[in-house]
């Protein structure tokens, strides 16, 4: 068993060189490589970050805009509603104005016509109760004459 212990133990020693190399190495790959490519990669995670933050920034500034773009674009649209009806109202009042005129325009023509026919009426009845008084008078005149109608009667009515 003492064979054994010396054998593991010349093992030991022959890999001390060993081990000093691999921590040597180790050491120096840590100080020249490692620790270098550690900086990089930390860096490159930094701007990453920092890149999607001010992404996230941007994005959400942008959604801001478009909010204020749409609120105005809706509150434009209203603007112009509003003054599309106010426009309405307006031509629709024009309109109540100018058929009202030409109601009372053509109610006033209406009572003149009814007004002048009443008088053409009236005159044409004076007209008719004269000649129907003298077409009278003739008439009696030449049925008691016994003669026939004088040719001047018939002109009266034409």
């Amino acid at each position: 068993m003492g064979g054994i212990f010396n054998q593991v133990g010349q093992a030991f020693v022959r890999a001390i060189p060993t081990v000093i190399f691999v921590g040597l190495l180790v050491f120096i790959l840590k100080r020249l490589f490692y620790k270098p490519l550690g900086a990089v990669l930390q860096a490159r995670r930094e701007l990453t970050q920092g890149a999607l933050v001010r992404a996230r920034e941007r994005a959400d500034l942008a959604e801001a805009k478009a909010a204020r773009y749409e609120a105005d674009w809706r509150k434009a649209r209203q603007e112009i509603y509003t003054s599309l009806d106010a426009a309405r109202r307006e031509a629709l009042t024009t309109r109540e104005a100018i058929l009202r005129r030409a109601r009372e325009q053509a109610e006033a023509t209406v009572k003149q016509a009814r007004e002048g026919l009443a008088a053409q009426a009236e005159a044409a009845r004076a007209e008719l109760v004269q000649s129907g008084a003298s077409l009278a008078g003739e008439i009696a005149e030449t049925i008691l004459a016994g003669q026939g109608p004088r040719s001047g009667a018939s002109e009266v009515h034409a």
